[in-house]
């Protein structure tokens, strides 16, 4: 079961791309959520408010099943710009990554051959000049037990190098911690069976 996924780390340099008088300032941004999709658009728009079109693709999810894309081509012929940026994600084999690519019309048509090598060769230019990383697929488990049964809890946090996320130590001790995907079932299974501690997945 694969439990890694490449993404980018923080939001690329602008880029540019000229093509016969027309201008593509390319962007490339990580987002985990539809509504982050939106801000970094707005800003752009905002950015670029005397561009003709400003075209994009995104896919955010981690694993097959919740995979979620989208590809626009703001007004540019059907498949000519979202398409090519989204071949570039697809490409480079990332995924909670949203790429921006902003046209300044130059007065002379590319034609739809012109367009997409245009807004492929933008994208790929943002993500050449993005940091891209592989992180895990992981899983949150909520641990919960009395105060005197601390040390056994400790000692399989220590043991198996487990990430704590969040901790609440009181009367009634509360543990969040964060496992590996293909590590999550023994882990659970370890902790389910250590007297008077309980453990459920968030």
């Amino acid at each position: 079961m694969k439990d890694t996924y490449r993404t980018i780390t923080k939001p690329s340099e602008e880029v540019l791309f000229k093509d016969k008088n027309s201008k593509f300032f390319g962007y490339a941004f990580p987002v985990t959520s539809e509504d982050e999709v939106k801000e970094h658009l707005e800003t752009i728009k905002k950015q670029h408010h005397t561009a003709r079109h400003w075209c994009y693709a995104y896919q955010i999810g981690t694993s097959e099943n919740n995979i979620l894309f989208r590809a626009n081509d703001d007004g540019e012929p059907n498949n000519s710009a979202g398409m090519p940026i989204y071949g570039q994600i697809q490409s480079f084999e990332i995924t909670n990554t949203l790429i921006i690519v902003v046209r300044y019309f130059g007065g002379v048509k590319l034609g739809v051959g012109g367009l997409i090598n245009a807004y492929k060769t933008t994208a790929q230019l943002a993500l050449e000049n993005s940091k891209i990383v592989t992180k895990t697929i992981n899983t949150q488990y909520l641990i919960t037990f009395d105060y005197k049964n601390m040390n056994k809890v400790m000692r399989v946090v220590k043991e198996k190098n487990l990430n704590v996320i969040n901790q609440k130590l009181e009367l009634d001790c509360q543990l969040t911690i964060s496992v590996r995907q293909k590590e999550a079932k023994s882990i659970f299974d370890i902790i389910k069976n250590i007297y008077e501690v309980s453990i459920k997945e968030l």
